[in-house]
């Protein structure tokens, strides 16, 4: 990172441990992001909600890399997109702020919003059909999962009603059809898995209907059920151990997503 980019090394002394540690595990994802290939230049966004009651929240600033994101370089803005800290002066993307900022203030529950524009993701949100059961990934998510028409670049503020109606009161997942896919979670992990499993099963929709809707087999809806179920059940053994792997991927490859 150039010097003009550079964070002030005294934010970690200014906010709260439990910030600190959302910017950590908000920074890493971006940075597996990175790795998996789900990034469009500088134009998507993930978000994580600052503990505390001020309703504030993170997201990366505008000009930056997922690969040059930090833990000291994430912006936090409140719910009514006034600047809070931004530590390299560039400022977040207005998009970003209509998207998260809509989800932040009609899920309060949501810790963390991932948005993507991945190639796959988008084919797939492009579609009439939208996802389909083809995958045992597809049924990580299918059942909850919304859609948004698309309406342009997500610049009017008032398309945020819409897209928070269309989101609903519990999904954990949504296409913006034409435009890409989202996800929410408790934590950063479990956001962070969400977007996994229906990024996966785009991919893999994309790849089984090239060879045309009739060579394909869906699940039945006895199955999906049940698929569902098995990914919800409680005490799931990976849910953990699946984030503890992917930082240690970070720290393996040197990445330093902790700054």
């Amino acid at each position: 990172m150039s010097a003009v980019l550079k964070p002030s090394t005294s934010l970690r002394d200014r906010v709260s441990k439990e910030e600190w540690d959302v910017r950590v595990n908000l920074a890493a994802a971006y940075q597996v992001a990175a790795q998996f290939k789900w990034t469009d230049w500088i134009f998507t966004h993930f978000s994580a909600r600052v503990p505390g009651p001020e309703h504030h929240f993170l997201i990366n600033p505008f000009g930056l890399m997922f690969e040059e994101i930090t833990a000291s370089t994430l912006l936090k803005i409140d719910q009514e997109g006034n600047v809070i800290e931004d530590p390299v002066g560039l400022g977040y993307n207005k998009a970003g702020f209509v998207i998260h900022g809509c989800i932040h203030a009609a899920r309060p529950e949501a810790q963390c919003v991932i948005h993507t524009h991945t190639r796959a993701g988008v084919a797939v949100a492009a579609t009439k059909e939208g996802l389909l059961p083809l995958s045992q990934h597809s049924l990580r998510v299918i059942s909850e999962l919304t859609y948004h028409d698309y309406e342009g670049v997500a610049l009017d503020l008032d398309e945020r009603v819409r897209m928070t109606a269309n989101l609903g009161k519990t999904s954990r997942a949504m296409m913006l059809r034409n435009h890409g896919l989202l996800t929410l979670g408790d934590s950063v992990r479990e956001a962070f898995e969400i977007m996994y499993y229906l990024e996966c099963a785009c991919q893999i929709q994309v790849d089984a209907l090239a060879g045309g809707r009739e060579h394909v087999t869906l699940i039945p809806q006895e199955v999906i059920d049940r698929g569902e179920k098995q990914f919800n059940r409680p005490g799931r053994e990976s849910v953990g151990k699946d984030w503890a792997a992917l930082l240690r991927m970070l720290d393996r490859r040197g990445i330093q997503y902790k700054d």
